[in-house]
């Protein structure tokens, strides 16, 4: 609502007023439904912070949740911030989540308002002509994106940002799923393939179980230009304590240095290494395709080991990496 090229774009104070009078209309229909107030369209718009305490001064009794929206691309040769996009997803979680607390504590309520990042992918936005510069036509190819090794290793890392902040982002929805910059791709009368960044999905959705642990790194830094100095290396966890099991998502920006990651592991019994899957290496700026759909998939990474208490493993230059560890019995 805050974007003016939107339909229906109004002010803060206006926006804010309408969603509380609507949410109580709609509590009177439904008083257990779950309510979604509009944040802005990016961290990025000039009235970022402002537009969300003024929607949140008015609407923060009513609604469950505040949304967010994100993409992410390169800007012409700058790798450095690309691979750093997560440090830029973190950076505006926790700008959200300020205003938000900030209004609560205003307000002296102790309601903890949950996120819902409900868009969020990778979009080469710049080489899209614009949704009033297109011809008219029926079913057109609209941003059916090529997604490569590199955009894989990023997507990774927004998925740990999202995981990081699971305390606060309750629903995070990736925009879109099949051909619209979409992990899958699809043509007529074909098999439909997968795309680079759907490996990372694939994998934290089947592995990312249980919670989340609070992870403290100690790495380099190096800086970028969009976001400052950033680690190099960035790592999530998770348990899950029904099984044991503890899944490590690592990213190791350095793009020529490998990284050895090592892990202090003695909260959770003997563990080994199940499995180790990692996205990136050399080929950055390869891909799949309709001709080679199998092309790019995850590998299995070799360097690593544990005695129980540590782990030890070796994550290559510019890659996103998934180690399994499960009890030793």
């Amino acid at each position: 609502m805050d974007g003016p090229w939107q339909i229906g774009h109004t002010t803060a104070e206006d926006y804010g007023r309408l969603a509380a009078e609507t949410a109580k209309a709609m509590r009177q229909v439904d008083p257990d439904i779950e309510l979604v107030a509009c944040g802005s369209s990016n961290a990025s718009m000039p009235t970022f912070g402002a537009w969300e305490a003024t929607v949140l001064d008015h609407a923060f009794e009513h609604v469950d949740y505040l949304s967010l929206h994100a993409y992410y691309e390169q800007h012409g040769d700058d790798r450095a911030s690309f691979l750093a996009a997560s440090a830029g997803m973190d950076r505006f979680i926790d700008g959200v989540v300020a205003t938000a607390d900030h209004v609560a504590a205003k307000k002296r309520s102790r309601k903890k308002l949950m996120l819902s990042f409900d868009e969020w992918n990778l979009w080469q936005e710049s080489r899209f002509a614009g949704h009033t510069n297109l011809e008219w036509e029926r079913a057109p190819r609209l941003i059916e994106d090529t997604y490569t090794v590199q955009d894989a290793v990023v997507f990774g890392s927004l998925l740990m940002s999202l995981l990081r902040h699971s305390d606060r982002v309750a629903i995070a929805c990736l925009a879109q799923l099949v051909n619209v910059i979409g992990p899958i791709r699809a043509e007529p009368d074909r098999p439909a393939w997968a795309q680079t960044i759907f490996y990372p999905f694939a994998l934290t959705a089947r592995h990312a179980r249980g919670d989340v642990l609070r992870v403290q790194t100690a790495t380099g830094l190096y800086d970028t230009t969009e976001h400052g100095e950033v680690p190099l290396v960035d790592v999530v966890a998770t348990h899950d304590a029904e099984t044991g099991d503890v899944t490590v998502f690592a990213m190791n920006r350095h793009v020529s240095e490998p990284a050895l990651l090592d892990i202090d592991l003695r909260a959770f019994g003997d563990l080994v290494v199940a499995e180790h899957l990692y996205l990136g290496g050399d080929e950055l700026d390869a891909a799949n395709s309709i001709e080679t759909p199998e092309r790019i998939a995850p590998s299995r990474g070799g360097g690593h080991d544990t005695d129980g208490r540590r782990l030890r493993a070796s994550l290559p230059p510019v890659s996103w990496n998934m180690l399994r560890l499960v009890p030793r019995s």
